[in-house]
């Protein structure tokens, strides 16, 4: 039994390197999933310019239709004033025509600010593509020595697996399982170290038939408070 729980100790070695590696390996892909959603979010901030842009386009050119429109009235109605007969009808004319000039110019004034609008959106539009371009730039070479970091972390984690395996082959299924077992409820901690009458998982006082029957190996020995599996040094054993 001491052989087993020695591997048992070992695996639990090699586990726990498992889990900062893989912890390790977590906190790059977050990182790598940062990067991409910074370009993403720059990405969609320059849509939106783009989009703003092309609003103030189409507002402009629907102003320009109103214009032309308008004046249009304006030549037509003042052709009118020479063949009408009537003073009513005469005012009325006067009074589209005025009418058609208002509306024309409103829509000038428009023009002329959604020219102007127009005018620093694109050039917002423009710092953004370069903003876009050189943050692109940037991440890619971050992003490639993250993805240097986890190929490395990748072929380190898997050493460690192939060590895992071959503990783990000396090992029989029901004690694998009272391993993993423990592991998952006591935090990854299922075989602790014994000293000086106590378990060192949980700090509690062993029964001394029990701690002395730690020093004959002769059978899987667990603490009888936080059921960790209980091993002894070897010094002290000597000792």
């Amino acid at each position: 039994m001491q052989v087993k729980v020695k591997l048992l100790e070992e695996l639990q070695c090699i586990d726990l390197k498992i889990d900062g590696r893989q912890a390790e390996k977590d906190l790059l892909l977050q990182q790598m999933n940062d990067l991409d959603r910074e370009i993403e979010e720059s990405r969609l901030s320059l849509d939106t310019l783009r989009e703003e842009l092309t609003a103030l386009q189409g507002e402009k050119e629907e102003s320009e239709k109103t214009m032309a429109v308008e004046a249009d009235i304006i030549v037509r109605s003042e052709t009118r004033l020479h063949d009408i007969k009537t003073q009513k009808e005469y005012q009325a004319v006067l009074k589209e025509v005025s009418t058609a000039k208002k509306v024309k110019t409103e829509m000038e004034e428009q023009i002329i600010s959604k020219l102007g609008e127009a005018e620093l959106l694109q050039g917002k539009v423009a710092d953004g593509e370069k903003n876009l371009a050189a943050l692109t730039g940037n991440i890619g070479v971050r992003k490639k020595e993250v993805q240097a970091q986890l190929n490395k972390l990748d072929a380190v984690i898997a050493g460690d697996q192939s060590q895992r395996e071959a503990t783990t082959a000396g090992l029989n299924a029901p004690l694998l399982n009272r391993y993993k077992m423990l592991r998952e409820k006591r935090q990854g901690i299922a075989v602790v170290e014994a000293r000086d009458g106590s378990c060192l998982g949980c700090n509690m006082q062993i029964p001394p038939q029990m701690y002395n029957n730690l020093y004959k190996g002769l059978e899987l020995i667990v603490c009888p408070h936080c059921q960790r599996m209980l091993f002894i040094r070897a010094a002290e054993t000597a000792a």
